[in-house]
Parts: C-alpha cells; structure tokens; sequence
C-alpha cells in the first residue's frame, strides 16, 4: 500500500513554496516594469511568455495532468504497473510535444495574431514573433516537468514539484540583472531565459522522481491500452482547457487594442496570482490525489470531509486576501510597481484591474476545490460542458463592455464567468454521493469567516487613510505598506479569535488528523 497523503501538512509544503515562488515572480515583474515600463517589448514578451504557458494548460497541469494523475495514484493503490504506466505517459507526451512544438515555432505569426491582433502593424509584432520562436520550446520542458510533478504529488512528495517554479524566476531575475550590468537586450535576455529555465525546472523533478522510484527514461512510443484510457479521459480535459485559454485570449485581443493594456491586465494578473497559487492552486494539488486514493478505497465519508475542509481553509485565506485587493489595490500596485518605466499612469489604470479581479478570486480559488471532484472520478466531460458556458459569458462580458469600460471588459469578463463555472461546479457535485453538501462546521463557519473579513476591510480602508501622505512618499511608501500588511494580519487573526472563524485547536486537530 502507498503511502497515504497528510493533507496539511501537504498543502503546507506546496503553499509555502508556491509562496516563494510568487515573491520572487514580483520581484521578477518589478524588474520587467522597471527596465521595460509597458512599452512595447515589454508587451512583445509578455505575449511571447503568455503562449507557451497558454498551450502548457492543454499539455501539462490542464488536459493530461488532470487525467493522468488519478489513474496514476488508483495503480499506485493496487500496485498495478504505475511505474511503467508513468514511462509510457512521459514518452508519449514528449513524442506529441516535440512535433507541436516545432509546428508552433513556423506557425508564430498567426499565433501571435490569434494572442493579440491590436499588434498587427506595428513594431510590436514582430518582436513578438521573434520572442516567441525562442520562448516556445518551454512547453516541451515545462509539460513533461509537469508530469514527473504528477507523479511526484500522487506518492505524496510535493517539495520538489512545489519548488521547482523558484528556478523560473531566479533564471529570469538573473538575466535581467546580468543583461542590464552588461549592456545587453533586456528583452532577448529575458526571452532566452525561459527555454533554459524550462530545462533546469525539469532537470530537478526528473531527477526527485527517480529518487522515489519513478525513472522517466523515454523509449520508443507505443500505444497501449492505458494509454488510449488516459488519451479517451485526456480529450474533454483539453477541450475545456481549450475554452479557459479563449477566455483568456479574448481578453488578450481586447486588451491589445489599448495602449499599454497588455502590460497592465498581466501585472494586475500577478497580484491576484499570488493568493490563487497559494491558496487554491495547492489545494488543488494537494486533493486531487487524495480523493482518487480514497475513491479507489471506497472512502465516500472521507472524500466529503476532505472537500469540506478544503473550502473551509480556502476561504479562510483567500477572502481577506480578495478584501485587500478591493480597498488597497492603488496602494499595492503603485508600491510594488511604480519606478522607472511605470509611471502614475500604469499604477492606476493596473490597480482598477486589481480591484476587479480581486472579485473573482474567491471563484477562481474554489474552482480548484470543486473540479477535483470531477476529475478523480475520471470525469472530464462535465467540466468542459461547464466550461463552454462560462466561456460564451466571458466573450460576451469581455467584447460586448469593451466600448464602454475599455480594457476593464476583459477583467470584468474574467470575474463573472469565474462565478458562473464556480456555481455550475458546485451544482454538478451534488451528484456525487453530496460532495457538495456542506458539513455542520463549514455552515457554522462561513459567516464567521466573511464577518472577519469585512472587519479587516475597514481596518485596511482606515489604515490606508492615514498612511496616504506615507505611502506615496519616495523611500518611506516600502516602510508603510510593511505596517499596513503587518496591522492586517494582525488584524485579522484577532478578528478571527473574536468571531470564531478560526480556532487555535482547529490546527492541532488537522495536523493530528492529517
């Protein structure tokens, strides 16, 4: 028998790395906006990023995680040939993304157009292309990094997979600064850096995996039974991986029509990353594994438990967090971002940004709680037919707004149809022996949880306040944001002491549970 997953401790492990990970990818995207601004090779990369990352959700953590991770932990469970099952995969894959790679990188002019067809005409474009026959060899690394991560999280080692993201960006880091120390294209550094940081992040799951057991040494391909299953239960998931990324490409082409809109909706994008991969993200990481191990031991009751907790301890963190981002996102972004090339301008049309997407964070992050549900059961088809709905919201919010709200239309888009797939998710697990039934704990809960977070809302409003004159200050904006973070924590934890939403003896009995 494997190993069963401790769940916290678990969630705490790739919480706490994805953490890192997301500082780091600040001070990446400081240095991106302080040496390239929202000008146009800033825009021209982050199109160029944007598409192997956009193509990985097909490959990677979307499409063939999602079906391959719990058919991978169920063989794990009955010791059924899950070490040559995970061969199989990872040559597979590798054969697939070699060949879609190499078509992607001649067809570069009509993915960029399909990215973002404001750029056509104008210097924009074709740096973009340019960037983005360098960038795109990351999906073949970045994929089968993926799935040596899958098989790492199914036997319950997330240290190295959750660490692994750390190298993207101390890459990045490094290039700019070594680029700008020697007089050199800060934008081709940039781009050049993904592809090797994409072979270092595989180098070190590849090898963690084979530390536990699991040598992915590719062979010749081959078509077998499981593999046709996994590609059978693989197509809907990257069908629906397919819609989220239209959702994101037609938020992409709206913003391309306005100046600087790309370079804003994705710093605005960082921030509400950081507590979604944090939170929601690793949540995600965390359950999908545990479920199919307690489906395959018909552990209906545990599954429950484990959805309930799950939700309790998401929202616990993500609705301060989603509080935060609507009352101070000018003070984030102007903080964290404003230098050099961003100026005041950037600052707020970004923080509007924010504000939105701090809406539909509480969405986006119980999305990775309730799509577990489905895909541990093998389930694929019912996500995606949620998923083309939220899309067809999405595209009619974000074309059908943008004569009004401008670029707004594509973070508005994104927040609401969050909230439809959450509700169609939520209703489809129902039926699911009531995995979508809340427990006596998580009803008694959520108020509390929500009361605290409002609570912290005007704490952050009256505090921001105050501070105003310090935080717009030179030098003393870093000293004020450090005590407005450090007054909301506070804040919030003796809030959660005062309305129950949170309890010391809560995490002594999951740490003992788990």
């Amino acid at each position: 028998m494997s190993r069963q997953i401790r769940l916290l401790p678990a969630f705490l492990t790739v919480g706490g790395w994805t953490m890192a990970s997301r500082i780091l990818g600040f001070v990446r995207d400081i240095l991106i906006a302080a040496f390239l601004g929202t000008g146009p090779v800033a825009e021209a990369f982050l199109i160029a990023f944007a598409l192997p990352n956009m193509f990985r959700r097909f490959f990677a953590e979307g499409a063939f995680n999602m079906a391959f991770v719990p058919m991978f932990s169920k063989k794990l469970e009955s010791r059924d040939g899950a070490d040559e099952f995970a061969r199989d995969a990872f040559t597979g894959l590798a054969t697939l993304l070699i060949s879609f790679t190499v078509i992607a990188i001649f067809a570069m002019p009509w993915l960029v157009l399909a990215m973002a067809s404001g750029f056509r005409g104008d210097e924009r474009f074709d740096l973009a292309v340019s960037f983005g026959r360098i960038a795109f060899a990351y999906i073949l690394f970045i994929s089968l990094a993926a799935l040596a991560s899958g098989v790492l999280n199914a036997t319950g080692r997330f240290a190295a997979a959750a660490a692994a993201p750390l190298l993207l960006n101390i890459i990045l880091v490094g290039a700019m600064l070594l680029a700008d120390a020697t007089g050199a294209n800060i934008g081709y550094a940039l781009t050049w850096a993904v592809p090797v940081a994409g072979i270092a992040q595989l180098a070190l799951v590849w090898w963690a995996a084979k530390r536990a057991g699991f040598a992915l040494i590719p062979k010749l391909p081959r078509m077998t039974p499981e593999l046709k299953r996994l590609a059978i239960i693989a197509a809907p998931a990257a069908l629906a991986g397919g819609v989220v990324q239209i959702n994101l490409l037609v938020g992409r082409q709206v913003a391309s029509f306005f100046e600087g809109a790309v370079a804003w909706l994705s710093y605005a994008d960082r921030l509400y990353q950081l507590p979604l991969g944090v939170v929601g993200i690793a949540i995600g990481i965390v359950l999908l594994p545990d479920l199919s191990r307690k489906l395959a031991a018909n552990d209906a009751q545990g599954g429950r438990d484990a959805v309930n907790r799950a939700i309790e301890f998401s929202l616990l963190l993500t609705l301060p967090a989603a509080v935060a981002l609507l009352v101070i996102p000018q003070a984030l972004v102007s903080v964290l971002f404003e230098r050099g090339a961003f100026d005041a301008e950037d600052a707020r049309a970004t923080a509007l940004a924010v504000a939105i997407y701090g809406l539909g964070l509480p969405a986006f992050v119980l999305q990775k709680v309730y799509s577990p549900v489905f895909f541990a059961r093998e389930d694929t088809r019912t996500p995606f037919r949620y998923a083309l709905v939220s899309m067809v919201v999405n595209a009619v919010l974000a074309i059908g707004l943008s004569p009004v709200f401008g670029y707004l239309a594509a973070a508005i888009g994104t927040s609401i149809s969050g909230w439809v797939m959450l509700a169609l998710l939520w209703r489809g697990a129902g039926r699911f022996e009531g995995a979508s039934d809340m427990d006596v704990r998580l009803r008694g809960r959520l108020p509390r949880i929500a009361m605290a977070s409002v609570g912290l809302g005007l704490v952050l409003w009256i505090a921001s306040l105050m501070l105003g004159t310090m935080l717009e200050a030179p030098g003393l904006r870093y000293l004020a944001l450090a005590a407005l973070v450090a007054l909301a924590l506070l804040s919030y934890a003796v809030l959660c002491a005062v309305t129950g939403a949170a309890r010391p003896a809560d995490l002594k009995t999951m740490l003992r549970r788990s």
